[in-house]
């Protein structure tokens, strides 16, 4: 994963190619980039986020920003009212029981 202006990029490799290519996450435009060296995946990362950032600037739009932090999430109601009760018997919002949970998750 790599990380430039905010934007996160994630990196594979075409052993057919030989060549490393990539996109970034998290937003709803596509961006791409690629290269045959490390140096060149990162450097082609870097040049297509700020050709992202300047083609927006020019049409006069506001590009996309990676994971607001906001998501909608679909769960069976039971398990809601179960989240909620959890949470509010630990004294904290629905909102930060489940951040937690989460962060415990992916090792945070």
């Amino acid at each position: 994963m790599m990380k430039y202006k905010g934007y996160l990029g994630s990196v594979a490799y075409d052993d057919e190619a030989e060549v490393f290519y990539g996109s970034v996450l998290g937003i709803k435009d596509v961006v791409t980039f690629q290269g045959c060296s490390v140096d060149e995946i990162k450097q082609a990362f870097k040049d297509s986020v700020n050709d992202y950032l300047a083609f927006c600037e020019k049409r006069g739009e506001k590009p996309d920003k990676p994971y607001s932090g906001k998501f909608n999430l679909r769960i069976p109601p039971e398990l809601h009212a179960k989240l909620d009760v959890t949470a509010k018997g630990n004294g904290e919002s629905l909102n930060s029981f489940v951040t937690k949970t989460l962060e415990k998750a992916v090792g945070e």
